[in-house]
């Protein structure tokens, strides 16, 4: 691996990773959105809640990401009879891919509070979204951070598949230049030493939140 031939496609590899995080922040932002809202009615005693909330996950959760990818990029469009430029296709599916991770994660954290909780905050009258807001979350929260960070973790590697539907993300610009240039040793690898780079920092730090948690309790 020549230095000059690494200094001549690093910029494009850099530009690639910026699409990678910024693919993992917007997804994240609007995953977390939608998962809030699919949570809540998850665990909703009202079958109009959670019925749909149930099939959502499952639906996205039972389907791989890379289906999921190239169905919303090319069969979308056709049902809907509109063109969906790549990076809102990507977009849409990780957001919701992400989403239902989340809600699941969330889902988890509420029900892993105690059911005594419940029935104090209820025996003092607080009605169930109070008891929701003010008793269960503020605890399930400290409980839902480590497999929040995991989660983002993978979400961010689960990003070069949208280099399918010719999205600039990392794993995009690195298949552009190993056609221009036949060096598709030289430009994997440095395609694999950028995310662990960017990786291993939030693996260690998710490792961190976990034994100071871990401490806490």
């Amino acid at each position: 691996m020549s230095l000059d031939f690494f200094l001549g496609v690093f910029p494009q590899l850099v530009d690639g990773t910026w699409i990678t995080i910024l693919l993992l922040l917007v997804s994240a932002v609007i995953g977390n959105t939608l998962a809030i809202g699919v949570a809540l009615a998850r665990v909703s005693k009202n079958p109009w809640l959670w019925m749909p909330s149930y099939t959502f996950i499952y639906l996205i959760r039972g389907t791989p990401l890379l289906v999921q990818i190239v169905w919303f990029y090319y069969a979308l469009p056709v049902v809907l009879g509109i063109d969906i430029p790549a990076h809102v296709a990507a977009v849409l599916v990780l957001s919701l891919y992400t989403g239902a991770f989340y809600a699941e994660i969330i889902r988890g954290g509420v029900n892993s509070i105690e059911r005594g909780q419940w029935d104090a905050a209820r025996a003092i009258g607080m009605r169930r979204r109070q008891v929701m807001r003010h008793v269960i979350l503020p605890q399930a929260v400290k409980r839902m951070i480590p497999p929040f960070m995991n989660q983002s973790i993978i979400q961010l590697k689960n990003t070069s598949l949208v280099s399918t539907i010719a999205v600039a993300d990392l794993l995009y610009q690195g298949t552009i230049i190993t056609a221009a240039t036949y060096r598709p040793l030289e430009v994997y690898t440095m395609i694999a030493i950028i995310y662990f780079l960017v990786l291993f920092p939030l693996t260690l730090a998710a490792q961190q939140v976990e034994r100071r948690l871990a401490r806490a309790d």
